[in-house]
């Protein structure tokens, strides 16, 4: 119990002098998370907006697999990203310049957006799904385009879609597995708030432990308390 007491009160202390390491590792975090969550939202709304609009033959196989793609095990993909770049793998024998590196924050960004847009889709078409059906037809013969009849019920949807964007934010801020896999844990350049958190707990550094996971904590709080304030303004 004397343990964690003095971790914490030294895991304040670093919190309060800005320790550099500890900063390092947020930055890094909020840069590798935010990136991933800007792709996964660009690619998870139209994605979900599309399927919750639209009727065609291969729709419920989509879904399927988007369902499937939401309770992918982030380690699973961490392997799938890993073999896909890795020197013998079929994306990263290219050695194209535009393909991220494994050990890179690219590599961790490219399985972080993996994990998080099946999430993003997957709320934005449960959250379409829920307004009036008939809205989108009576905008579009009122003389709306697609476009704009689209953005129209996704403003209605605005709350579902917000969720949406928190449950994928959530969900690779607090991830390890697979970034551990594809970024190596690098001092300096890939180390994130969760892998540091592993390596200084096998350190027996506790008090840097615990000072990366109040932060930590404090991210996942943060997060809710905007969906909270959102929901407000939207009710």
């Amino acid at each position: 119990m004397n343990e964690i007491w003095e971790g914490l009160k030294q895991a304040v202390l670093l919190l309060w002098h800005l320790d550099p390491e500890v900063l390092q590792i947020v930055a890094v975090s909020l840069r590798v998370s935010g990136t991933a969550l800007l792709l996964s939202a660009t690619i998870g709304i139209p994605l979900g907006a599309w399927l919750g609009f639209s009727r065609f033959v291969g729709r419920r196989l989509m879904v399927a697999l988007l369902y499937t793609g939401m309770g992918f095990p982030p380690v699973v993909v961490g392997l799938f990203v890993y073999l896909l770049l890795s020197q013998s793998g079929p994306l990263g024998s290219l050695n194209a310049p535009w393909l991220p590196r494994l050990f890179t924050v690219g590599a961790m960004v490219v399985a972080q957006v993996i994990i998080a847009f099946p999430l993003v889709a997957g709320f934005t078409m449960a959250a379409v799904k829920g307004v009036d059906p008939n809205l989108r037809q009576q905008l579009i013969s009122l003389g709306a385009t697609h476009w704009q009849a689209t953005l129209a019920v996704l403003r209605e949807a605005r709350f579902g879609v917000i969720v949406s964007i928190i449950a994928g934010f959530g969900s690779i801020i607090s991830e390890v597995g697979a970034v551990m896999l594809v970024g190596g844990n690098i001092q300096g350049s890939t180390r994130v708030l969760t892998t540091a958190i592993v390596l200084e707990t096998r350190r027996g550094n506790f008090s840097l432990a615990i000072a990366l996971a109040l932060i930590l904590l404090l991210l996942s709080f943060l997060s809710n308390v905007l969906m909270l304030r959102l929901q407000g303004k939207t009710t």
